[in-house]
């Protein structure tokens, strides 16, 4: 598990994994969260504004990272 950190939160959920790479638009990122391909915290998530912050641990596919507030 990698980390990823923020530099101000909380950021919603599409954009944390269009930024980091994991798909290539925001509009393929609402798609996977809409199909239950993301979980947030153990838990299938499908809202796609759903506030990110720092400790929130989200999975899609294999990759799997924490996300932590930047300066702590």
């Amino acid at each position: 598990m990698r980390d990823v950190e923020l530099t101000k939160e909380p950021v919603e959920l599409y954009k944390i994994l269009k930024f980091e790479g994991l798909v290539e638009s925001g509009a393929v990122a609402k798609q996977v969260i809409d199909e239950g391909y993301v979980s947030v915290n153990g838990e299938m998530e499908i809202r796609k504004r759903r506030k990110i912050v720092s400790g929130d641990v989200i999975e899609l596919g294999d990759d799997k990272f924490r996300v932590v507030l930047a300066g702590q």
